[in-house]
């Protein structure tokens, strides 16, 4: 075992760090007819499935019939976030060529459980439709550039399937000179046209300053976000409550394991329950220190971690209750370790090579697996300390969600373990 596990181990750390991202598991709902996905632009047709498509590509799309479909998919943990795509989308679109109408909205959903998934789906989202919007925006540009020549020397256009014929500024401004140096000496008319000349010659060198203008619109399509699942975790409290919990989770099984071991190892444990303490009294003893002593280490990295991320001191009683109650959930646990090892050598392995593996556990996000595997991955997780004190941090260190639930999980799991360490310390009489 010595051999095996840190080569496995060394084996996964290595996969995680020279692999890529995977794609995010995202639900689509594509409510635009199959009829409607041609516009058209300036007189040019432009497929918006085509232009859709590296959304598509970035993403693991998963088809799905309905919005709320889409809702419950997201809150399940089956995908990450759900993307819907209006079916009037098109027709917003075409509209906006025209100057009128309102902008082109997509909906997406997301599962903000773990923040780190929700950050990555929302970069993933918000690039491929930066990159829709400069696509479609560059044929904006385009379109209105053709109709700003036209209305500078004047053309001819079609519109709603009309042709229309344009005498643009250029040719009124020289028709204007014409009649204007036609007038009698003196004629009243004269003073009239010379303000509309000027008005002409104006607007037809400032039209040039129009291209400037243009290129700086960029966003035909916006993208309204909603949370269905999970607070909204900074990225920085996140990581604080990952690292407080696994350090707690170390210090907390290695000194409640390897304390109550040691005095098995010594045969101080036969004589210390010979009248001086009951054996469930002991076992209250070791956890309680266990508590104590990684209670103090979580609120110091907590403190030394607030000098570079923001964290919430006015919800410190919270801190201080997310980490007693999961310092003593790890510490039944590892008192639970202690009893059944027969020396301190054995608990400590045990409690180092149990570690690893229940932190990944708890550490898998929803959508990164099927909802099958997700589903057992969440159950196994909820027998043991990890999952819970990270919720429980989380929400003590940001606005996700309630504690409660988290809080009353892990006395859960203390009262558990305590028992199931009472029942092992029978081997030691």
């Amino acid at each position: 075992m010595l051999v095996i596990y840190p080569i496995v181990i060394a084996a996964l750390v290595g996969f995680a760090v020279t692999s890529g991202p995977s794609k995010p598991r995202v639900a689509v709902l594509n409510q635009v007819p199959q009829s409607a996905t041609q516009i058209s632009l300036g007189g040019e047709s432009v497929n918006v499935s085509r232009e859709a498509r590296p959304l598509f590509d970035a993403i693991d799309r998963v088809d799905v019939h309905s919005r709320q479909e889409a809702l419950d998919k997201v809150r399940s943990g089956d995908v990450l976030g759900a993307l819907i795509l209006p079916p009037d989308i098109t027709q917003r679109l075409e509209a906006a060529t025209a100057g009128g109408g309102k902008p082109a909205r997509v909906e997406v959903f997301y599962n903000a459980e773990d923040p780190a998934k929700q950050r990555f789906v929302e970069n993933t989202i918000k690039a491929r439709v930066q990159d829709a919007n400069a696509a479609l925006a560059k044929k904006f540009t385009q379109v209105a550039d053709n109709y700003i020549h036209i209305l500078s020397t004047g053309g001819s256009f079609s519109f709603l399937g009309q042709t229309f014929d344009v005498l643009g500024l250029q040719r009124t401004e020289r028709i204007l000179a014409t009649v204007a140096g036609k007038l009698p000496k003196g004629s009243a008319l004269g003073p009239q046209l010379a303000p509309v000349i000027a008005f002409a010659r104006l607007a037809r060198q400032n039209l040039g300053l129009a291209d400037s203008v243009l290129s700086a619109v960029g966003t035909p399509i916006q993208v309204d976000t909603t949370i269905v699942k999970g607070g909204k975790t900074p990225l920085g409290s996140f990581a604080a409550a990952i690292a407080v919990t696994v350090t707690l989770m170390f210090v907390t099984l290695l000194l409640a394991a390897g304390a109550l071991a040691l005095e098995r190892e010594e045969n101080a444990f036969l004589r210390l329950v010979r009248g001086l303490v009951s054996r469930t009294g002991l076992l209250v003893e070791k956890v309680a220190l266990a508590a104590l002593c990684s209670l103090a280490v979580g609120l110091l990295l907590l403190a030394g971690l607030s000098i570079f991320v923001t964290l919430p001191w006015d919800r410190f009683a919270l801190w201080v209750a997310a980490l007693g109650l999961g310092a003593l959930g790890f510490g039944a646990l590892g008192v639970a370790m202690g009893a059944l090892a027969r020396e301190v050598r054995a608990a400590s392995l045990m409690a180092f090579m149990a570690s690893l593996p229940i932190a990944v556990l708890g550490l898998v996000p929803s959508g990164a697996v099927s909802a099958g595997v997700y589903d057992a991955v969440r159950a196994v997780s909820a027998l043991f300390p990890f999952k819970p004190t990270l919720d429980a941090l989380k929400s003590a260190l940001s606005q996700s969600g309630s504690a409660g639930g988290p809080l009353l999980h892990l006395a859960i799991l203390t009262v558990a373990f305590t028992l199931l360490a009472r029942l092992a310390l029978r081997r030691f009489a």
